[in-house]
């Protein structure tokens, strides 16, 4: 059911998770890059915070050869919500919708922008809700509204989703998920990016035991991060990406 804090007790769905994964990437958009990198993932609640977030270290063996040479070491996605439910101490669930947020995200590549021209450093805030989707379970759904902190301006929005559903089960325990995420930027201004909206869907098929796991993930972009595609660089298509998890 809902995420019920009437009773005053804010930490009882409290929880923690970490992982390592190992990641392959092939013709990752935009301009087909392939390359390796380690993604440090977490997440958990606590109380009426919740988060998920990881940080990728990109090109391990500073091979001279990976398409990552030259580009900065890490990237890092960290995405806070309050849950409105839990600071009002009210049940806000209505139909299919379980609980609310104020939700942001947060994109940093460790670069700046007097030295790197493409730094990332975004700041993102709007409302976020888990919502129950027949088949998928329960399923993340954010809207956001853009701020660039290189540029000190606001840049459009973005809508995303994330879900993880195992969907088939061995008797060892094992079993099969099919996990994933669509971001999509829409209404960005003509003076940051050369198409007014553009994402990308991760489609991953994983096995997940008690120790690790290993997967597959097709992603498709169109106009990635409002990149419009073209010869010079390609911002629509497939990339492909190989993992494996402790």
């Amino acid at each position: 059911g809902s995420a019920d804090y009437s009773d005053g007790d804010i930490h009882k769905n409290d929880y923690k998770w970490m992982q390592f994964n190992l990641m392959g990437a092939f013709d990752e958009l935009p301009g087909e890059s392939s390359h390796d990198y380690l993604e440090m993932e977490f997440g958990g609640r606590s109380g009426i915070f919740d988060l998920y977030g990881y940080v990728d270290v990109f090109n391990l063996a500073s091979d001279k050869g990976s398409d990552k040479v030259g580009d900065p070491k890490i990237f890092m996605k960290f995405a806070p919500r309050m849950s409105i439910d839990g600071l009002t101490g009210k049940d806000l669930s209505f139909g299919p919708v379980q609980e609310l947020y104020v939700a942001t995200l947060f994109e940093w590549d460790g670069t700046d922008y007097k030295t790197n021209p493409f730094s990332v450093n975004n700041q993102k805030v709007g409302i976020g809700s888990d919502v129950m989707v027949p088949w998928f379970g329960k399923v993340g759904v954010n809207l956001y509204g853009t701020y660039q902190g290189n540029q000190k301006d606001w840049n459009g929005f973005q809508i995303s989703t994330n879900w993880f559903k195992p969907f088939y089960f061995f008797e060892n325990g094992s079993f099969i998920s099919y996990q994933g995420y669509i971001d999509y930027q829409f209404g960005m201004k003509e003076k940051y990016s050369s198409a007014s909206n553009g994402g990308a869907m991760f489609n991953g098929i994983y096995w997940h035991s008690d120790r690790f796991a290993v997967g597959y993930g097709l992603k498709g972009y169109k106009d990635v991060y409002g990149i419009k595609d073209s010869d010079a660089l390609k911002s629509t298509g497939f990339g492909h990406y190989v993992a494996v998890l402790e």
